[in-house]
């Protein structure tokens, strides 16, 4: 092998090298493409994840407020592509529950993705009404420049209060 072969293995494996350590990281905030938001933070050693969502989208006419979402996930310690899982119950606005799952993905340049398949069920009147208590759906989510927890969900978070001149 020649001076280029080996200069070529050499840059071969200095790029494995280093694409082999970057891994996919949950906490921190990410966007969807529907406009919802959501910052993740690890809790324990344990994997557990808490934060909090915000979505962009609602079948309610009720004012849209940021709630909590608890999960769990394969961190990175363990997993390069780490899958997780997290419930949102929308109880500030609505009478429902959706459970997220999915994966963390990182293409060449670095960006990382979530992509998830999410379940919600919505309270009905009686078990005959279950067919339309469901829906299913998949988002992906893109990271987002985090200026500080809470900051940009507590600014994009919707008032919920009437102007005084509704209030009457």
């Amino acid at each position: 092998m020649g001076n280029s072969g080996l200069a070529l293995l050499a840059l071969a494996l200095v790029t494995l090298g280093t694409t082999a350590h970057r891994k996919c990281q949950l906490p921190g905030l990410w966007q969807n493409e529907l406009g919802s938001l959501m910052e993740i933070h690890e809790r324990s050693k344990d994997q557990e994840l808490v934060g909090r969502y915000l979505t962009g989208v609602t079948a309610t006419t009720n004012c849209i407020q940021q709630v909590l979402l608890q999960g769990s996930w394969h961190g990175p310690a363990r997993r390069v592509l780490p899958t997780f899982g997290f419930i949102v119950t929308w109880e500030k606005f609505s009478n429902s529950t959706t459970a997220f799952v999915g994966q963390c993905f990182m293409d060449e340049s670095g960006q990382e993705t979530l992509r998830t398949t999410w379940l919600l069920w919505e309270e009905v009147e009686s078990p005959k009404d279950d067919w339309k208590a469901i829906r299913v759906g998949t988002n992906v989510f893109t990271r987002r420049p985090n200026p500080g927890p809470g900051h940009i969900l507590d600014i994009m978070t919707p008032s919920c209060e009437l102007p005084p001149s509704e209030a009457q």
